[in-house]
């Protein structure tokens, strides 16, 4: 059996308590832990206004008349009237033919119709002369009747000639191509000494656009085909174009044609807007961005895009209070206008909600008003006032 000695007991039972004691002073109390910073967000405040029911849509220019100016008859080229790119007005000559042959062609028909005319007015004068001796019977009645036919053929003949005279006027016409409708030219297809072909199916002297007026052709989905319908016959209609690459704004068109189908391939329908263009900003094969107006939601509430958030029990937005806190609250939305939504259910007019910095957020949260710079929005105190 082994004896302890009562010294080193001692000893150790002395070590043993100077080390909870020095554990204890070193564990204290622990701290008190300070208020969480504010968040800083991006806010907005939910107003009212009358926004416009808008369908957007891509479309087209077209020009509303197009021609191919082609030669009626068949002839050489002998002038030009025009240049490329010129303005020109209905009836303005643009190509001349070679008239020689047509004019020759019309003396030839004027020639045969005076000898048609002198024909006519001998048989006439043979038919009233044996008239007489017919009645007396003096004459058969068979060289009677080869008489009467004789004047009543050259007749015809006259009127035969008189056609031919009007053909030949009528091609001789045809020399001077001028423009059938007010527009611009093309490229000039053909030049002085080129041959061309009545009516060519291949090939045209140049090309006529009218661009002004001018058409705008777009398709919209068949959903908002009853809508459109609806504003078109209470003259609610208003459709705008805009170019982004070259900044070019139309607001004045009129809905003038709704295609008389719907697309079955893809479920739209083909619509068309014309616009006076009489600047000429608006060009035809030009890609631009169709906004049909076809209502107005009055006094609607709006807010940005960016203040909704979507989750599972549906859009949500985080509302500052009073006291610079946050509180989630379901809305309901509309639909959306640009950069805005239309909100009908959950908000007031002058409530302020988050548009950036959700991701930081819980119900709760105390938050700041922070702009893209970092620097605090005024308040409406002091947007009141006015320096001295």
């Amino acid at each position: 059996m082994t004896r302890i000695d009562p010294r080193a007991l001692l000893l150790s039972c002395l070590a043993i308590a100077g080390l909870a004691v020095s554990a204890c002073n070193r564990s204290g109390p622990p701290p008190v832990a300070g208020a969480a910073p504010a968040v800083p967000v991006q806010t907005a405040v939910a107003r009212q206004r009358d926004v416009p029911r808008v369908i957007e849509s891509v479309g087209a220019v077209q020009a509303l008349r197009t021609v191919a100016v082609k030669s009626q008859v068949d002839g050489m080229i002998a002038q030009i009237h025009f240049k490329e790119g010129d303005e020109v007005k209905s009836g303005a000559p643009l190509v001349s033919l070679d008239r020689r042959p047509f004019e020759n062609s019309l003396r030839i028909a004027r020639a045969d119709l005076a000898n048609a005319h002198a024909e006519s007015a001998k048989a006439v004068n043979d038919l009233e002369r044996y008239q007489r001796l017919d009645q007396q019977d003096a004459i058969s009645k068979e060289q009677f009747a080869q008489l009467n036919t004789k004047a009543e053929t050259t007749k015809a003949l006259v009127q035969a000639k008189e056609a031919a005279v009007a053909n030949a006027e009528l091609l001789l016409g045809y020399t001077q191509i001028r423009a059938p409708i007010d527009g611009r030219t093309g490229q000039l297809i053909l030049h002085e000494g080129a041959l061309v072909k009545a009516n060519d199916v291949n090939q045209s002297i140049v090309t006529l656009n009218q661009l002004a007026p001018i058409a705008a052709a777009f398709a919209v989905p068949e959903s908002a085909l009853s809508e459109i319908r609806a504003a078109l016959a209470g003259g609610r209609a208003g459709v705008a174009v805009s170019d982004r690459s070259s900044g070019v704004v139309r607001t004045d068109g009129r809905l003038s044609f709704v295609d008389n189908t719907v697309d079955p391939t893809t479920g739209t329908i083909v619509l068309k807007a014309i616009f006076e263009n009489t600047d000429h900003l608006l060009w035809p094969g030009q890609f631009v961005q169709v906004q049909t107006t076809v209502g107005i939601d009055r006094a609607a509430l709006v807010v940005p895009a960016t203040a909704v958030q979507t989750s599972q029990i549906g859009s949500m937005v985080y509302v500052v209070t009073a006291d610079q806190k946050v509180e989630l609250r379901p809305v309901k939305v509309l639909r959306a206008a640009g950069d805005e939504l239309l909100v009908s259910e959950g908000l007031r007019a002058g409530e302020t909600v988050v548009t950036d910095g959700h991701l930081r957020l819980v119900p709760g949260a105390r938050v700041e008003a922070k702009t893209l710079a970092g620097v605090a929005p005024p308040s409406k105190s002091a947007a009141g006032k006015t320096k001295p």
